[in-house]
């Protein structure tokens, strides 16, 4: 039986992707008392980045902007590979998105609006979080976008 996160995903006409396998030496998420704690995740798409390079530059702010949903997407993943069960996220407390940007883009907050709307629109206010879009040269694989999340958990 799916969770109620999972049928909402469905009514988005969005399927939960398998976790992305770790690109190092680390977990796609860790669970701390209540708390889940998601590593950055790139917006992988059945093991490949969909695109590369800077926003701003080879990237489209708009593409960038759907690459950072894939992202929250994979990191709801990473999430679940940990608690279980999605319908436990009790809020979605900060996320962290980082921006590959070419060296006169400033529109960060637009692209990590991406990942912000996925989780209004799955987890409606448990979704609301505090988040920092922080713009950067370059980040693993070349990849525009990158998410973490910072998850509450019901006990």
């Amino acid at each position: 039986m799916s969770s109620a996160v999972e049928a909402k995903l469905a009514e988005l006409g969005l399927t939960l992707p398998e976790v992305v396998p770790p690109l190092a030496a680390y977990q796609p998420a860790v669970q701390s008392g209540v708390y889940v704690y998601t590593a950055g995740q790139l917006p992988m798409v059945d093991g490949k980045l969909p695109q590369v390079g800077k926003v701003g530059g080879e990237v489209t702010p708009e593409d960038a902007k759907a690459l950072a949903r894939t992202c929250a997407l994979n990191a709801l993943a990473a999430v679940k590979s940990v608690a279980g069960d999605l319908d436990r996220i009790k809020r979605v407390v900060k996320v962290v998105g980082f921006v590959a940007s070419a060296t006169d883009f400033t529109g960060q907050p637009a692209v990590l609006n991406g990942a912000s709307e996925l989780l209004g629109e799955v987890l409606g206010d448990k979704g609301v979080h505090a988040r920092s879009a922080v713009g950067v040269a370059v980040l693993p694989l070349d990849a525009p976008v990158e998410v973490e999340l910072q998850v509450e958990l019901e006990d």
